[in-house]
């Protein structure tokens, strides 16, 4: 038995960012977007139709952290206007913000507690969200969770709650023309760990597969040539139509073993989300060979019947973009290295994961990954 849901309205298509207006309907709206003049353009573009917004949080910063959110949800209880709607402009971090923002009532605590305790969720608030993505990557625009740092204790939560689907996502890939290099290949990097991780997962059903093989390929097929041609608006396409189906895959599945390795990474190394959760990707693939199944069917439609190769392949496709696949290479010491995957194994997005620690770490070692016996 498996069930598969996502009440998510998707409207794809180039140009599309006009329509904007018409979904907010007249209701009095919040922006969430990030502080670049990009951004100010399209809220000016967006205010001109929708006419202005009862309240923009505008300073939005990467991985959402603790200190700024409280900041930020005090606004919206301080905005003196009722928010019908808000509108999340940007990126995976805008959109995490905005659910956020949609569960605080106006008072981060209210969130603090339920992400720390799992208890308040009475207190909590479901306001509606209309999120634009601006990068091809987190596929939050069609999950109900958000990932929160609290950075000062060396800690990260999933605030998760059914209510927090966003009612429809606007993805429109002209938003995505002129986006950095580095930053398209992170974003592009991080929808094939969401694809991946939603395969070899617990949580796995026969359509989040078929959404995950489908992502999959499309990014390896389209990451080099939009990072070789970035302005090709076909190719952002593309890569925005694997990224939404990425997060189709995931939205039912969360992700598994290389997010969990991932978080103390960033933490700890500073090392890019997308980059620190991929590059663990080619072991993981080792560690599941034979597992079996709709699963490794799915994998096998991706790379072939010969997995071991196919994990050759990525591992070649990963280093062909500049990305290591050895912990060393990300300036991670080899004696933290047996800490980082206990602690991943252990934890929620460890647990999701089909394999074992003991394959995953056998993989490591013969591939030189990691050296767990290193003085």
């Amino acid at each position: 038995m498996w069930t598969y849901s996502n009440p998510v309205a998707v409207i794809f298509g180039s140009g599309e960012f006009k329509t904007l207006t018409d979904l907010i309907a007249g209701r009095r709206y919040a922006l969430v977007t990030y502080p670049e003049p990009h951004f100010a353009e399209l809220a000016c573009r967006l205010e001109a139709s929708a006419g202005a917004p009862a309240l923009t949080i505008d300073d939005v910063a990467p991985n959402p952290d603790y200190e700024l959110l409280s900041e930020q949800s005090a606004r919206f209880a301080q905005a003196g206007k009722e928010i019908d709607v808000i509108v999340a402009l940007g990126g995976g971090s805008v959109i995490d913000s905005a659910k956020v923002f949609a569960a605080a009532n106006g008072d981060f605590g209210n969130v603090a507690r339920f992400l720390e305790t799992k208890d308040g969720a009475d207190a909590l608030t479901f306001l509606p969200i209309i999120a634009v993505p601006t990068t091809a990557g987190t596929g939050s625009e069609v999950t109900c969770w958000a990932t929160v740092w609290n950075e000062s204790q060396g800690k990260k939560y999933s605030l998760a709650h059914p209510r927090l689907y966003p009612e429809t996502a606007l993805i429109d890939p002209e938003l995505m023309l002129g986006k950095p290099v580095g930053l398209t290949m992170a974003t592009g990097l991080d929808a094939l760990s969401h694809s991946f991780e939603s395969i070899w997962n617990v949580n796995a059903n026969p359509v989040s597969a078929r959404h995950a093989v489908a992502a999959s390929r499309l990014i390896l097929q389209s990451l080099p040539k939009v990072m070789r041609d970035p302005g090709n608006l076909d190719l952002r396409s593309d890569m925005a139509e694997a990224s939404l189906c990425a997060g189709l895959a995931f939205s039912n599945t969360k992700t598994a073993i290389a997010h969990n390795l991932s978080y103390p990474i960033t933490l700890g190394w500073g090392v890019q989300h997308g980059i620190a959760c991929s590059f663990t990707l080619p072991t993981v693939l080792r560690s599941v060979i034979g597992m079996g199944g709709f699963r490794e069917a799915a994998l096998k439609e991706i790379f072939g019947p010969d997995l071991s190769a196919g994990a050759d392949q990525l591992a070649e496709f990963l280093n062909s973009l500049g990305v290591g696949t050895r912990f060393a290479d990300h300036g991670i010491p080899h004696q933290r290295c047996a800490d980082i995957i206990d602690e991943a194994f252990a934890g929620e997005r460890g647990r999701n994961f089909i394999g074992t620690k003991e394959n995953f770490i056998a993989a490591a070692e013969q591939q030189d990954v990691i050296r767990l016996t290193a003085a």
